[in-house]
């Protein structure tokens, strides 16, 4: 629940315990932006404020599904110069995702590792009840070939934002967004799932 906000203390509690970690983050923004609204802390600059903490190990930060409009005519610069890996959503269009979440085993090794999903990382076809919906994203199928590829890793902690169920009457992304929560928890260390 809540907004990309609440990832950033979340990785302070993480980091205090583990160090700096890799993260798998799906989303349609980067949220590295510097300010919103005049404010540092906004849902979408988050990920620049744990960068700026040393809260992420930028050599193991993947994201998935990245698109949309910008005022900037290269949005992902600085995620690139910070190291991330930046899969834009056109990438992903026409693929499974299985061969790309073996790369992100690799790249992620034995270390630990948060998962972070925003809801609209999936195309507002199946996830419309959110606060800032991209479209040409991500399918549900493609979804769970990311959160199931995590298994096997060490994942110190996850979770899904940005479901706004009052903005989809069908209450379909409320549905998808649980399953996905549902998913991420199964493939905890130690969850056995047969």
């Amino acid at each position: 629940g809540g907004d990309h906000t609440i990832t950033y203390p979340i990785l302070q509690a993480v980091a205090e315990k583990h160090g700096p970690v890799g993260l798998v983050h799906v989303d349609a923004h980067t949220d590295t932006g510097d300010r919103a609204l005049g404010e540092k802390i906004y849902h979408g600059t988050p990920f620049r404020r744990c960068v700026e903490e040393g809260l992420l190990d930028c050599s193991r930060v993947v994201q998935i599904g990245i698109r949309g409009s910008s005022y900037d005519p290269d949005p992902y610069k600085y995620c690139r110069d910070q190291g991330f890996r930046v899969v834009p959503a056109e990438e992903c269009w026409r693929n499974s995702l299985v061969p790309l979440m073996g790369e992100v085993r690799t790249q992620m090794g034995g270390k630990p590792v948060y998962i972070s999903f925003d809801i609209d990382g999936l195309d507002p076809a199946y996830a419309p009840g959110t606060g800032t919906p991209e479209i040409a994203g991500l399918t549900p199928v493609q979804a769970l070939e990311i959160i199931r590829g995590c298994k096997g890793l060490n994942i110190v902690g996850c979770d899904l934002v940005e479901v706004a169920p009052m903005y989809d009457v069908s209450g379909n992304t409320a549905l998808l967004g649980a399953n996905l929560l549902f998913e991420m928890l199964c493939v905890l260390p130690g969850v056995k799932t047969r």
